[in-house]
């Protein structure tokens, strides 16, 4: 049997930061309850737009990007190109320069 916790540590240390979504995730994959897999770039898209508080409507107006394009990054079907991710990683470690600059 996999041990979620310590899988989901290593990848947590590996990115530098929680991924709250992650666990639940892994467990998707483990009992093959989801097609797509959610890397730590496809979390963390989700985790910081949910700490702006904003919508998937909204975050994606907000980052420039259809909404479909941002469901699939959430969904775990695609990965965000390294561009978005580093607008995401501003938005997430300074939420008060994406709402200054961009809202």
């Amino acid at each position: 049997m996999m041990d979620i916790e310590k899988i989901a540590k290593a990848i947590e240390v590996d990115a530098g930061e929680s991924l709250p979504d992650l666990r639940e995730s892994l467990q998707e994959m483990i009992e093959g309850k989801s097609a797509c897999i959610h890397t730590p770039e496809q979390l963390m898209v989700r985790a910081t737009r949910k700490k702006l508080g904003l919508s998937q409507s909204h975050f994606a107006q907000l980052i420039r990007t259809p909404i479909g394009t941002l469901c699939d990054w959430e969904q775990g079907c695609h990965n965000p190109p390294a561009n978005v991710m580093c607008l995401i990683e501003i938005a997430d470690k300074r939420p008060d320069v994406i709402r200054e600059v961009l809202l």
